[in-house]
């Protein structure tokens, strides 16, 4: 399980969903990867996203070869910004399904940098990993039982992009 950020300063949270899309533009048009490239996405106010389906590779523009890797994005740059308390739950949240899923431990839990040379997730970010304060999260949602992300499609899912544009 490994977490990166964007190394973007998102400012307004109503612009997570484009700035998705932008990512997936990016990612697809200019370097001709399926799509994008992490598997969940994890805006400013704790949003999931579904990106790239769990089963397919994700992808990197570094060294390190993903396969086997369940990539997580938190929207920001976290050289410059903080992390949310709420981004933080949210990905704990992720990671915890993902651990069950794939049958492995919050152990495997790693930083775009542990694998690259690279700042990503960014210092912030990455100080509340190595403290172990993702982890103790991720933990802390095992120990609640069975962690279920609820699937949001269609006109549903339409709703819930046009409220976080809006700003709620």
């Amino acid at each position: 399980m490994t977490i990166h950020h964007t190394g973007a300063v998102l400012e307004d949270n109503r612009n997570a969903p484009g700035r998705l899309i932008q990512h997936q533009q990016l990612h697809q048009g200019e370097r001709d990867w399926i799509d994008i490239a992490y598997h969940v996405g994890v805006d400013r106010n704790g949003n999931i996203y579904e990106l790239r389906d769990y089963n397919l590779v994700g992808d990197t523009a570094t060294e390190y070869d993903p396969t086997g890797h369940f990539l997580v994005l938190c929207e920001g740059d976290f050289d410059q910004e903080a992390v949310t308390e709420a981004q933080l739950d949210s990905a704990a949240l992720v990671f915890a399904w993902a651990a069950q899923q794939f049958k492995i431990t919050s152990e495997t839990l790693s930083g775009h940098k542990d694998h690259a040379s690279t700042a990503c997730p960014g210092a912030d970010l990455y100080a509340r990993l190595k403290s172990g304060d993702l982890k103790r999260r991720i933990d802390g949602n095992l120990a609640a039982g069975r962690v279920n992300l609820q699937d949001l499609c269609g006109p549903q899912a339409a709703e819930r992009v046009a409220a976080i544009e809006a700003g709620q």
